[in-house]
C-alpha cells in the first residue's frame, strides 16, 4: 500500500543526457511537452524507499551479471536501470551491444554487465506446420540464463493483453479512451480496475516453488500512473496510442529503487 506523491528532487536522471533511451520510451524527444509526470516518487504506507543510489549499486554488483527477461516492459525496466547507472557515473566507459535477441550493456571500470533478453512468454514458441506454438514445457532460450547472478522474469503482460489503450472506466474516468491527456495519477492506493485473478494465481504458485523467488510486486503501484504512458508521443506517434509502456524517466525507476531496497 501507497502513494504517488509530488517531489520536486525527481526525476531522478536527466533523460535527455542518457543516450541509452530508444525512442518508444524517448516521450519528451517526441514532443511531449509537460514533465509533471517525471516528479512523482511512491510514497509506501509506514516507511520511505533509500532513494536510488547508482554508485552504491554498482559496488554492490561489481563483477557480476544481471539478465531481464521478458517483453517489451522488461526493456522498459532495462533501460531504465541503464540509465540510473549511467547518470551515476557519467564519465565513466561503457558499451552497449544490441542484437535481435539479446542486450548487452557493460561498465568496465565496475566489471558489471546488464543484459535483456527479448522473451515475452518465457517459454519458447517454435513454427511449426499449423503455425507458431508456445510450448509450455520447454525452455531451450534458458541457456542464456545460467551463470548469470541476478535473473529478474517479467511476462505479465502478454497473458493479460488487451491491447495498448486501457479503458477510462478503470480511473473512474469513463468517458475517456485513453491516456493522452492524463497529468497526473490516481489519488491513494487503490486502483478501481481491480487485481486480475491470474495475479493471485501467480502468488499461489511462487509459494510452492522449492527454490524462493523475490516477487517485485510493482503492478498496483504502476496502474495508478495513468499521467506516466508515452500515449502519441511514443514509437508510432499520433497514429499509435501507447497507454502500456512507460515514458523514461519515469514510473519504471520506481521499479528499479524497489529493487535496489530489496537488495539492501
Amino acid at each position: 500500500m501507497g502513494s504517488w506523491v509530488f517531489d520536486n528532487t525527481y526525476p531522478l536522471y536527466d533523460a535527455s543526457k542518457c543516450p541509452l533511451i530508444e525512442r518508444e520510451y524517448s516521450c519528451r524527444h517526441n514532443g511531449r511537452p509537460d514533465s509533471q509526470y517525471e516528479k512523482y516518487r511512491w510514497k509506501p504506507q509506514g516507511c520511505e524507499l533509500v532513494r536510488f543510489d547508482g554508485k552504491d549499486f554498482l559496488k554492490r554488483f561489481r563483477g557480476k551479471s544481471i539478465l531481464f527477461v521478458g517483453d517489451s516492459l522488461s526493456k522498459n525496466q532495462y533501460e531504465s536501470l541503464i540509465c540510473l547507472l549511467h547518470s551515476s557515473v557519467p564519465n565513466a566507459t561503457y558499451t552497449m551491444v544490441r542484437t535481435a535477441s539479446l542486450s548487452t550493456f557493460k561498465i568496465s571500470e565496475y566489471e558489471i554487465t546488464v543484459m535483456l533478453q527479448r522473451n515475452v512468454y518465457l517459454v519458447d514458441v517454435v513454427s511449426e506446420k499449423i503455425g507458431r506454438v508456445l510450448k509450455l514445457d520447454s525452455l531451450e532460450s534458458s541457456k542464456a540464463w545460467m551463470g548469470v547472478d541476478t535473473l529478474i522474469f517479467n511476462t505479465w503482460h502478454w497473458w493479460n493483453r488487451r491491447g495498448t489503450t486501457q479503458p477510462g472506466s478503470d480511473w473512474s474516468e469513463p468517458r475517456l479512451k485513453n491516456c493522452l491527456l492524463e497529468k497526473e495519477p490516481i489519488k491513494g492506493s487503490t486502483y478501481l480496475g481491480g487485481t486480475l485473478q491470474s495475479v493471485h494465481a501467480m502468488k499461489d504458485v511462487l509459494k510452492t516453488i522449492r527454490k524462493p523467488v523475490y516477487l517485485l510486486d510493482i503492478t498496483t503501484l504502476s496502474q495508478l500512473r495513468k499521467d506516466g504512458h508515452p500515449s502519441m508521443y511514443g514509437f508510432g506517434g499520433p497514429k499509435a496510442m501507447d497507454c502500456s509502456h512507460w515514458c523514461l524517466a519515469g514510473v519504471p525507476d520506481t521499479w528499479n529503487q524497489i529493487l535496489y531496497n530489496a537488495i539492501l
